[in-house]
């Protein structure tokens, strides 16, 4: 049930049972006190009866008559009056009752047992051969039942104090097992939770507020601890990354140094001169693309950072961005095959597209077997080249869009490194093993991040002892307002 309803219900009760019992009691009272009233009543009858057998005799309304007899009678709980016709006080059992009272309240209520809280007082008038002689006054006192009612309003007092009682005691106990109890231990569970443990709970399976506050809080823990886990790789892999970069800085920059102190001895000769410039300028050169790389992934991971596209023609386009590569790949012992089909519009970052293939041919010509072929190639979905692997073409299987394709003939890659490969610092057992060949492991993160922010995917196929193909697909262009 809904806390809301809940709490409805449970003011309802609060209201209503309080003047339920209350209701009840009143009830039970007013009954108990009729049926006692009836049965004094004909008590009370069968003693007046008894009284009326003395007061009735006329010669107690005489002159110097005797009220012995009367004052035996009298006591607490009777008491008895005779007045004159005229209205004055014959005889009283009650010493402040004295003098002329007058008619009227003499004559008031004759023949009428009447009843008051404290007494039953009848009277009735005494004739002798049909003249008025006087009127006489009985009055029973009620004491038994002055005390019965005290004794039973302060039974109604506890009993009520004890329903109202009972009622709050039973409210609190309610309050505590439906709110505080659940509600304290959500509380506990989130200081456990802000101390870094792990925290399980039962209170989701509840079908009201707390229970859904729960299920929001185990939702929030595992986002959280997701961030957390993130937030903790992230971390190892930035340090991790601080680590191989340094290590990978040190190598280049320890060969500079050696060759610039080298070119100091005034001992060698022009040829050897510039050989030791050359080295230097190759590793400045290699630093260079290393700390490009860093900086590029680190603006990459940035979620400020966006790609502004531009809309090219795409022949035109991917023709110029796959010129220029053959006198490059003869250089590093490869033959280039380029192929280039590739018509209508496409959103680019010119410069981001062209570093992701100068990624692709780096990593070709890095892990290629030297004296082979390497492809690369721009082609419309739908289209393959001619020299592409056997696997390769099976999954050129989009319907629209664009290839960029780029592949090499090798070793080949372990399917267990295949998508370790695109993680930022990883590399190949086989491929850290190449002297002089080590890369950062970035480029293959940072060539999926910029497909990505194409809008595009990347995936990289191989078989060992065959090959490796990387395959980039890019969407065509849909206009700006689409």
């Amino acid at each position: 049930m809904k806390i809301k309803a809940w709490l409805l219900i449970m003011f309802f009760i609060v209201m209503v049972l309080p003047i339920v019992g209350a209701y009840s009691l009143y009830v039970w009272i007013n009954a108990y006190y009729q049926d006692k009233n009836v049965a004094e009543y004909f008590d009370k009858w069968t003693e007046l009866n008894q009284v009326k057998d003395v007061v009735d005799n006329p010669v107690l309304y005489q002159k110097n008559a005797d009220f012995e007899e009367i004052e035996e009678l009298t006591n607490e709980k009777l008491a008895i009056t005779l007045y004159t016709k005229s209205g004055y006080v014959l005889y009283s059992s009650n010493p402040l009752l004295t003098g002329y009272v007058g008619k009227e309240r003499m004559l008031n209520g004759l023949y009428d047992l009447q009843q008051a809280y404290n007494a039953f007082t009848y009277k009735e008038p005494v004739y002798l051969k049909g003249d008025l002689l006087g009127i006489y006054e009985i009055q029973l006192i009620r004491t038994d039942w002055v005390k019965g009612v005290e004794k039973r309003s302060w039974l109604v007092i506890a009993s009520t104090i004890l329903l109202f009682l009972i009622i709050y005691l039973t409210v609190i106990l309610l309050l505590h097992r439906k709110l505080n109890r659940p509600l304290g231990e959500l509380m506990q569970h989130m200081r456990h939770f802000a101390k870094g443990q792990h925290v399980t709970s039962t209170l989701s399976v509840r079908k009201d507020e707390i229970g859904a506050l729960a299920k929001t809080f185990e939702a929030m823990q595992v986002e959280i601890e997701k961030t957390r886990a993130s937030l903790k790789a992230e971390q190892q892999q930035k340090e991790m990354m601080i680590a191989s970069i340094s290590h990978d800085l040190k190598t280049p920059l320890t060969a500079i140094q050696a060759y610039a102190e080298s070119l100091q001895n005034k001992g060698l000769s022009e040829q050897q001169v510039a050989e030791y410039q050359q080295v230097i300028v190759t590793k400045a050169d290699r630093m260079k693309h290393m700390l490009e790389d860093l900086m590029m992934f680190t603006l990459l991971q940035s979620t400020n950072y966006t790609l502004e596209l531009i809309a090219v023609d795409g022949e035109e386009f991917f023709d110029m961005a796959l010129s220029d590569y053959e006198p490059l790949c003869e250089e590093e012992g490869f033959t280039l095959k380029v192929f280039c089909a590739v018509d209508g519009l496409y959103a680019v970052h010119p410069k981001q597209l062209q570093r992701v293939i100068d990624n692709l041919l780096s990593n070709a010509w890095r892990y290629g077997e030297k004296g082979t072929t390497i492809g690369l190639a721009a082609v419309n979905a739908g289209n393959d080249p001619e020299w592409g692997f056997d696997f390769l073409k099976s999954a050129l299987n989009k319907q629209e869009g664009m290839y960029i394709i780029v592949q090499n003939h090798g070793r080949g890659i372990p399917q267990q490194d295949i998508v370790k490969l695109f993680e930022p610092m990883y590399q190949a057992d086989y491929a850290r093993s190449k002297a002089g060949e080590r890369g950062t492991g970035l480029g293959l993160n940072i060539t999926k991040q910029i497909i990505e922010k194409h809008g595009g995917t990347v995936e990289l196929l191989s078989r060992e002892n065959i090959g490796t193909a990387v395959i980039c697909w890019l969407p065509p262009y849909k206009g700006v307002n689409e």
